[in-house]
Order: C-alpha cells, then structure tokens, then sequence
C-alpha cells in the first residue's frame, strides 16, 4: 500500500506543474486547510511574495465563526481574501488547491472567493 504523505506531494506537485504551465503571469491563489483552521494566500511567484492573505484564525473571524474548520468558515476567508485582493487591484488568478481535492471547504472557498470578484 502507497504511503498517503508520498501520494499527497505526487498530487501537489502534479497541480503544480499544471498551474506552471497555465499562469502566463498570473498571480495563484493558494489554499492550506488543516484540522482546525484554513488559510489562502494569493502569491506572485514571479517575484516570490504574499500578496494577500487571510485565514480563519484571524482576531476578527474568530468572533464570528463557531469554528474555523467548517464550510461557513472557508466561504468567510474566501469572501475576505477577495475584499483584499480587490483592493490591491487583483482581478485574475490562478487556483491552487494544492493536495486536496476540489471538494467541500476547499470548493466553498473558492466559490465564495469567485463571489467576491475574482477570476479564475
């Protein structure tokens, strides 16, 4: 039987490859979930920095949220990451879900995040 942590960096590193040959400058959204918490960053990996981040475990969504590992806590992030992204000017992106799968708090997110304003 594979080793699930080695099946997780094959799939990454396949999204990745992917996303490398598609972004034609375009900055990537990246999402980490974990068993508590979910974050997103947008990056600009031409110049190697965050450009804007958010995540559930931020002083003010804490307040909100009943917890920060649920489908209403993604759609928060994602709404706020598209708040700040739209105040820096950022329109279109790329999607990286890195080792999970379109599914869930990744998938609301990303849907709250298209809400928002984004392209992807």
């Amino acid at each position: 039987m594979a080793d699930p942590k080695k099946q997780a960096a094959r799939r990454k590193s396949r999204v990745r490859g992917t996303i490398r040959k598609v972004t034609s400058g375009r900055v990537r959204l990246s999402v980490f979930r974990s068993s508590k918490h979910i974050y997103a960053q947008v990056i600009d990996d031409l110049k190697g920095e965050t450009l804007v981040s958010a995540s559930s475990i931020e002083k003010d969504m804490r307040g909100g949220l009943k917890t920060g590992a649920d489908i209403e806590a993604a759609k928060a992030v994602g709404k706020l990451l598209a708040e700040r992204a739209a105040s820096k000017g950022i329109k279109d992106l790329v999607f990286d879900r890195g080792s999970y799968q379109y599914h869930g708090r990744v998938k609301a997110l990303a849907d709250a995040a298209r809400e928002g304003g984004l392209k992807f």
